[in-house]
């Protein structure tokens, strides 16, 4: 799978995990509030808390790969340009048209 799908695939999962977990945790809290069991509420929110961290994981991967994406593109972008300062160099160095008077020869 290429760099670009598994970012493209990551951002948005990991936000609807982290968003999702925000919720389960705003379920915990309100059922703390009315009164139910002490273990329900607790391991709601122990399932919230695996929620948001697991979001927040695949959302910093998938920055990862974006700006794995960039420093690429930046990286080839520069050599494309070192490469053409070369080639320019080269081609003025070597043109065919004019030549060049020796040293030691007098007119």
């Amino acid at each position: 799978m290429s760099t670009r799908t598994k970012w493209m695939i990551l951002a948005p999962c990991g936000l609807l995990i982290f968003s999702f977990g925000l919720t389960v945790l705003s379920e915990a809290a309100h059922q703390r509030r009315t009164g139910v069991p002490t273990q329900v509420w607790v391991v709601l929110g122990l399932y919230s808390l695996a929620l948001i961290n697991g979001g927040l994981i695949m959302f910093g991967e998938a920055l990862r790969f974006r700006i794995l994406l960039d420093v690429r593109r930046e990286t080839r972008r520069s050599m494309r340009q070192l490469v053409r300062k070369i080639n320019i160099k080269a081609a003025s160095k070597h043109k065919p048209g004019k030549k060049t008077k020796s040293p030691t020869k007098t007119d």
